[in-house]
């Protein structure tokens, strides 16, 4: 997820591309809220591209978070262990009440982490926004001053009469 940006187009989309250890393209994204989803059996160093040409003449902060989903791992396991020995009903319940939970806590902890990235993305959104509107703000009170300063000027000087004696007359 994009954090934050700077420069002069202020573009939030970012491209992220995975490579396997292969090189083969395993997915892409071009959010400014990405997620790459993506199934393998191999293991090695797997690449994770990122490209700014959406920003050129600008930086951003980006956040990044992993998550490793083993589907079936814990399945072969609990078949092998079964296998091993017999366990009473009440020990396969809570063991499997175990996993359960388990499960459910790294998906809290998965979605506490987007919640986070887009408490950071709102944050910098927000002070950005904040500044843009100090300093509008400020320019428009300072023509609203102006303005009235200048009306004032003129109005005074509409109804300037100058003051005439005797050897001082204004000329028609």
């Amino acid at each position: 997820q994009v954090q934050w940006v700077t420069g002069i187009g202020k573009d939030r989309h970012i491209a992220a591309t995975v490579n396997s250890p292969e090189g083969l393209l395993l997915g892409t994204s071009q959010d400014i809220r990405g997620q790459i989803n993506f199934r393998t059996k191999e293991t090695g160093f797997f690449q994770i591209c990122l490209s700014n040409f959406h920003n050129r003449f600008g930086s951003m902060q980006v956040f990044l978070n992993f998550g490793v989903y083993y589907d079936g791992f814990t399945e072969t396991q609990h078949q092998k262990e079964q296998e091993k020995k017999q366990l009473n009903d009440t020990l396969a319940t809570i063991e499997t009440s175990a996993a359960r939970v388990q499960s459910s806590i790294f998906h809290m902890w998965r979605y506490y982490n987007f919640a986070r990235m887009h408490q950071g993305a709102d944050y910098y959104l927000l002070l950005s926004n904040y500044n843009y509107v100090a300093w509008w703000s400020a320019a428009q009170s300072l023509v609203i001053v102006l303005s009235g300063f200048l009306q004032l000027y003129f109005l005074k000087r509409l109804f300037y009469t100058k003051t005439t004696t005797e050897t001082e007359k204004p000329r028609c």
